[in-house]
């Protein structure tokens, strides 16, 4: 699963491409303008950004160049009827991972996003393993000592991103941050629940927790 933040004005295009990347199961974003991109960038963090050339309020060029000048590094696929090279260069020298020229097939997208994907090494595997705990991602399909763990879709989201990133600690707002929403009500007590949920279902009885807390900061796997 990745957190997808698309910046198109047009439903007819960004509709799809939603419907399309939330069945292959990530949390996907959408806005319709580059003013608001840039504002929801400044305060939530994505795995990739669908990002539109032309946009009200700020050009998709724009949104790019100030978003990387800010110190963003999320991987931007920009989307454009524009065809011309100088158009692709322009593009690219502000800040973008890859370029798709309109019309495209919504399969060429997702290919495109599981490209940007694959970039860094935390989540280019679709096969998870820590301990006894196996995480499919293609199948949606956990085990523990090779016997299947049913989980709700946000239970399954949330162990697969700490599983991504073992012994590492994140705060429950952090976890809000990358696994919900951004306009979700969901709290830090949120966390909390579906972390004990969690235990429940793939802790081993009589041995410590694979998801340890840390009083004070939040919790993280341990592999």
């Amino acid at each position: 699963m990745a957190k997808v933040l698309i910046v198109e004005d047009e439903p007819d295009l960004s509709d799809p491409i939603r419907a399309f990347l939330t069945h292959e199961h990530h949390l996907v974003e959408v806005v319709d303008n580059g003013l608001e991109a840039l504002e929801r960038l400044r305060f939530y963090k994505f795995d990739v950004i669908i990002l539109d050339w032309m946009l009200p309020g700020l050009q998709g060029v724009e949104v790019c160049k100030q978003y990387r000048a800010s110190g963003g590094s999320t991987p931007i696929l920009m989307l454009t009827a524009r065809r011309q090279t100088q158009e692709k260069v322009l593009a690219l020298d502000a800040g973008a991972d890859d370029y798709l020229t309109k019309p495209f097939d919504v399969y060429e997208v997702s290919a495109r996003v599981r490209a940007l994907l694959r970039r860094p090494a935390a989540v280019s595997s679709n096969l998870l393993k820590v301990r006894n705990i196996v995480l499919e991602t293609s199948t949606f399909r956990v085990t523990r000592n090779d016997e299947e763990v049913q989980l709700l879709p946000k239970e399954f989201a949330l162990l697969e991103f700490l599983m991504r990133h073992p012994n590492q600690v994140f705060s429950a707002e952090a976890l809000l941050d990358r696994v919900w929403a951004s306009d979700s009500e969901a709290s830090p007590e949120t966390i909390r629940t579906y972390v004990k949920r969690l235990r429940q279902k793939i802790d081993t009885n009589g041995q410590p927790s694979i998801i340890s807390t840390v009083h004070g900061v939040g919790y993280k796997l341990e592999s």
